[in-house]
């Protein structure tokens, strides 16, 4: 088996892991079902491996991690920007 390959294909479908969640976030909205929390725990959970990946000198890990962690920071300003909004 290609290892190399099973290493792409994982970095490819998590790195876009949270694409369904942006389109979701924009077409209603909401972030109501959305954890916040979680976006961050996993935002430090990717930049860590992308550090990881920078001490191996893996490309891959690099790559997939980085591009994850752009698209959860993209993920958290919805978040923010859908927000609830403070009732006046």
């Amino acid at each position: 088996m290609d290892w190399y390959i099973v290493g792409l294909i994982a970095a490819v479908l998590t790195t876009f892991g949270f694409v369904p969640q942006i389109l979701k976030m924009r077409k209603t909205k909401s972030v109501n079902d959305v954890s916040l929390p979680m976006l961050y725990q996993y935002a430090l959970g990717v930049f860590l491996w992308a550090l990881y990946g920078m001490h191996l000198g893996d490309y891959i890990i690099i790559g997939a991690n980085i591009v994850s962690f752009i698209t959860l920071v993209a993920t958290i300003a919805l978040y923010y920007h859908y927000g609830k909004k403070p009732e006046k």
